[in-house]
């Protein structure tokens, strides 16, 4: 990995250090966190990496550049563009109703009454289910993990969201089929299962495994070579351990350890909506075809025009998720901030309240990794660590201040 002068590319150097020294002192050495990671990357060249903290448990070994960490939700935004790319081939297209492709859902309707112990009740959708409304999360599907309705609490009676020892992906949207929504297509947003439901939509429409497709469409053109749903044999000792907050005044507990990891095995639910694990150079990889408009190395794997679109706000009357959400969590604040095709998108700093550009595009993960890319300072960045869950912490918040209190 070469590492580029950041006052080269209008960085103050001492500046982006003191993250470095924040991280220890407020996230590592309070105990706060494991470890951290952390990749900035301006004008196409890496600018500042940098890793502290043990890898494991039981291990003294630091992480590096070739820790493998579980990304969770920063799935989604491979598998949007996975399915962009069959929109490309005209295979399929953004207003296309779900049920076309999944009849699973056909006639599927609105919770109405009833769940718990007594049968559901249900109306009709104001309008059909779309493409769209998985890119967005505007589906009127949920996650378990909500708590917020009958819905929900249903998600968890019947283990939809197990990815090991339940249901593939046929049967996850077989089971999603025959509940009800929490509300019609279009008229609410709610972060939901929703892209994992768009994973069994790019699984049909190109006759290939999800994983499959990832694979040979996606990570090998770009040489993201240390991502995927399973970690093998031979990279099995690069796994961090994962993490769970435990409460106030608590020390942390492990939620998967390395040497017997979830993810060192098959799982039987291909997780488009969460179930990667990758590297932070492999996702700055992602990133920067994203920033180029699609294009890395010379390979294309979407349109310039397509990811502009994605990149777009989608909310209905080009609203806020403070006026629109109705979810209890998703992995972003909801003031000034828009959706798009598979990221959200600053539309306004002064509501948001963080420094930043209007148009920038991000995500998180579970267990507290995230990334988001600036079109405008041409400036991305990737954070990698394993803390479940990730909004206990504001560190996405105080680590992108403080890089962009380094611009000069």
């Amino acid at each position: 990995m070469k590492i580029k002068s950041p006052e080269k590319h209008g960085f103050d150097a001492g500046r982006l250090n003191f993250v470095d020294a924040f991280l220890r002192e407020r996230y590592i050495d309070s105990g706060k966190l494991p470890h951290a990671q952390l990749l900035i990357s301006r004008d196409g060249e890496i600018v500042h990496f940098s890793s502290q903290g043990q890898a494991r448990e039981s291990s003294d070994r630091a992480i590096d550049e070739g820790s493998l960490f579980r990304i969770a939700s920063m799935t989604k935004p491979v598998t949007s563009v996975a399915f962009m790319m069959l929109v490309e081939q005209g295979k399929v297209a953004i207003d296309t109703p779900v049920s076309h492709v999944l009849p699973e859902f056909k006639g599927v309707g609105v919770h109405a009454g009833g769940g718990g112990d007594a049968p559901f009740m249900t109306k009709p959708t104001a309008e059909p289910m779309r493409m769209l409304d998985l890119l967005r999360h505007t589906s009127g599907l949920t996650y378990g993990f909500q708590n917020r309705t009958n819905v929900d609490a249903a998600y968890r009676k019947g283990k939809i969201e197990d990815w090991h020892d339940n249901l593939d992906l046929d049967g996850f949207v077989g089971a999603l089929g025959k509940l009800p929504l929490e509300f019609s297509p279009g008229e609410a947003w709610n972060y939901s299962v929703s892209t994992d439901v768009l994973g069994a939509v790019v699984q049909r429409v190109s006759g290939m495994p999800l994983d499959q497709f990832f694979a040979e469409n996606i990570f090998k053109p770009l040489k993201m070579h240390d991502t995927g749903f399973v970690v093998p044999g031979d990279k099995a000792d690069r796994l961090t351990d994962c993490w769970l907050y435990a409460g106030p005044d608590k020390p942390r507990g492990i939620l998967d350890r390395a040497e017997e990891s979830a993810w060192r095995k098959q799982p039987k639910l291909l997780s488009g909506g969460g179930g990667l694990v990758s590297t932070a150079l492999d996702y700055h990889r992602f990133c920067q075809m994203c920033a180029n408009g699609g294009e890395l190395d010379g390979v294309r794997i979407l349109g310039r025009k397509t990811l502009e679109l994605m990149t777009l706000n989608h909310l209905p009357g080009k609203g806020d998720l403070a006026t629109q959400s109705r979810s209890l969590f998703s992995e972003t604040q909801n003031a000034g901030t828009g959706f798009g095709l598979g990221f959200a998108v600053t539309q306004d700093p002064t509501r948001a309240m963080i420094p930043g550009s209007v148009g920038e595009y991000y995500w998180g993960g579970m267990f507290s990794t995230s990334f988001f890319i600036d079109p405008v300072e041409k400036l991305h960045v990737v954070f990698m660590t394993q803390m479940s869950p990730s909004w206990i912490y504001p560190i996405r918040r105080e680590m992108k201040t403080l890089i962009y209190s380094a611009l000069t």
